[in-house]
């Protein structure tokens, strides 16, 4: 079967952006399967969500905001029965990759005192260690620059403490 024009562009911004939507799901999920569940989850809606995507922001930007809605969306989802799909429906394959590169001790402490994180300081923190800008996180999330501002200097604050506590 022969992919379409859509599908080889999905597939090459996959390529680009799976690091990025593998450390959504590191913040939201403890276990690898869990991990790996969101993560097919993630790919399900952002290949149901990209023939809808006309640009308007970057793609990074609109990734994200798919990836944190379907991570925080997960959460309300585990107390009632969980739909799923069947990514080969979609003729989609995206391998799920660990993330390399990053030393364990130091990614396990700080992915530890993340977890004690509410939701939305997860999401400001992910951003944050991505190197969004405080205007691309207003657009993300839809909190104002001047609050996201505040609620960094309270999250850097309460990881400190909490990494220092271990």
């Amino acid at each position: 079967m022969k992919k379409t024009e859509l599908e080889l562009e999905f597939e090459t911004k996959l390529k680009e952006y799976k690091l990025l939507i593998y450390k959504v799901c590191r913040m939201y999920k403890d276990n690898d399967d869990d991990i790996q569940d969101l993560y097919q989850e993630i790919i399900i809606q952002l290949w149901k969500s990209f023939p809808k995507f006309r640009g308007e922001s970057k793609f990074s930007t609109w990734l994200y905001r798919i990836a944190l809605n379907t991570a925080l969306t997960s959460y309300s989802k585990q107390k009632r029965a969980i739909q799923t799909s069947d990514v080969e429906l979609y003729n989609i394959q995206m391998p799920y990759e660990e993330d390399i590169g990053l030393k364990e001790e130091q990614h396990q402490q700080l992915h530890t005192a993340i977890q004690q994180l509410n939701d939305v300081e997860k999401s400001i923190v992910i951003l944050y260690l991505e190197n969004k800008s405080y205007d691309d996180m207003e657009e993300i999330l839809g909190i104002s620059n001047a609050t996201l501002r505040v609620k960094m200097n309270r999250i850097k604050e309460k990881l400190r403490t909490l990494t220092n506590n271990k």
